[in-house]
Parts: C-alpha cells; sequence; structure tokens
C-alpha cells in the first residue's frame, strides 16, 4: 500500500510559477512509476506528466517545456514545476504511483488546487 499527499497548490498570476511536492509512503518507492493528472471542473482528468524510477520523464502536449516533474529517491517525493502558468492551467493537480508502470496507477493522493487568474 503507497500513500501520497500533494502539496504546493495555490492562487497565482498568469505567467506564473508554482512547485507542487507529494510525499509518498514505502519502502520501494524508488521502483515506482510517479505520475501528475489534474482534473479541471467539469472536464474529466487528463494525464499532465510521468517520471519512472531511473527519471526517464514523458510530459502532455499542452504542458511540454512549461513543466518539469522529478523525484528525490532518497526523501520519497516527486515534484511538479510549473512556470508560465497558464489560465487553463486551473485544475485539482494529483500525485499517483504505479508500481508496474507509467501507464497504470493503482494509488492517488487527495489532490491539490492550482488556480491560475489572468
Amino acid at each position: 500500500q503507497v500513500q501520497l499527499v500533494e502539496s504546493g497548490g495555490g492562487l497565482v498570476q498568469a505567467g506564473g510559477s508554482l512547485r507542487l511536492s507529494c510525499a509518498a509512503s514505502g519502502r520501494t518507492f524508488s521502483s515506482y512509476a510517479m505520475g501528475w493528472f489534474r482534473q479541471a471542473p467539469g472536464k474529466e482528468r487528463e494525464f499532465v506528466a510521468a517520471i519512472t524510477g531511473s527519471s526517464n520523464t514523458r510530459y502532455a502536449d499542452s504542458v511540454k517545456g512549461r513543466f518539469t516533474i522529478s523525484r528525490d529517491n532518497a526523501k520519497n517525493f516527486v515534484y511538479l514545476q510549473m512556470n508560465s502558468l497558464k489560465p487553463e492551467d486551473t485544475a485539482v493537480y494529483y500525485c499517483a504511483a504505479g508500481p508496474r508502470s507509467w501507464y497504470e496507477y493503482p494509488y492517488w493522493g487527495q489532490g491539490t488546487q492550482v488556480t491560475v487568474s489572468s
């Protein structure tokens, strides 16, 4: 079982930056793929970024070049650095853990709200 707790959300003006953090429990964290997803009001949850245990990364086209996912396996943290934020980035952001693949995420955090004002 893995528990995930996100933090770092808030209100920011367009063009600004935020850094989301996700604290993970579990001694096998370093082997898990970790992902960030988001869900805007009235929309389905969508993929944002993912990172493997060996730090390979992939991103949604909508955030490529603006967001960076990283991890600290010694501290059991994964981060999402978000730059050049846009109002359309407004959403609840979720951290997820995938023990087997960066396409399957059985473990989810509770989410953190990010609001970007224009």
